[in-house]
């Protein structure tokens, strides 16, 4: 994959600076990951699923870790599972280590995970804040009152 020059947004994106370094990382790890292979699901309007291909890997071999927004599953085999004496002719199931990230938006949140006949779930929530959540402004029937000086006294109760 060929790098991808972001300067230009840099120096127009006032504020915008996390979204650009968010599409230059992505870019720098989608292009250098193709192990496990994976799904991203929409179960809901706020929630998520994760799949991931781990076929061969226990629970004790996998690492799940969120930090600052970036959501880290690791897979790690070790040596002596490998020499435990089977003689393959064809080994077509990768249990090579691996690494994977994934850049998760604001308020969303891992709240389980499990492994079932060889897919790895991992199950998320958007948890936005009360403040954050659409609401409805009811439109009164009547003219909003003038408003009101508070301290200070007019010139008309002044003399």
């Amino acid at each position: 994959m060929s790098n991808i020059d972001l300067t230009p947004l840099y120096r127009t994106m006032v504020g915008f600076d996390r979204m650009a370094n968010m599409i230059d990382q992505a870019a720098r790890l989608d292009g250098s990951q193709g192990y496990p292979p994976y799904n991203i699901e929409r179960v809901d309007e706020n929630e998520f699923a994760i799949e991931i291909a781990v076929a061969g890997f226990t629970e004790a071999d996998l690492e799940i870790e969120t930090k600052e927004g970036l959501l880290t599953v690791a897979g790690k085999k070790t040596e002596t599972e490998d020499g435990d004496g089977r003689n393959f002719l064809h080994r077509g199931i990768a249990q090579r280590s691996f690494i994977r990230r994934f850049q998760l938006a604001d308020h969303v949140v891992v709240t389980g995970a499990s492994l079932n006949h060889g897919v790895l779930r991992i199950d998320l929530v958007r948890q936005l804040p009360e403040a954050m959540k659409p609401r409805k402004i009811e439109i009164g029937g009547e003219k909003a009152s003038e408003p009101k000086l508070i301290g200070k006294k007019s010139a008309s109760n002044a003399a």
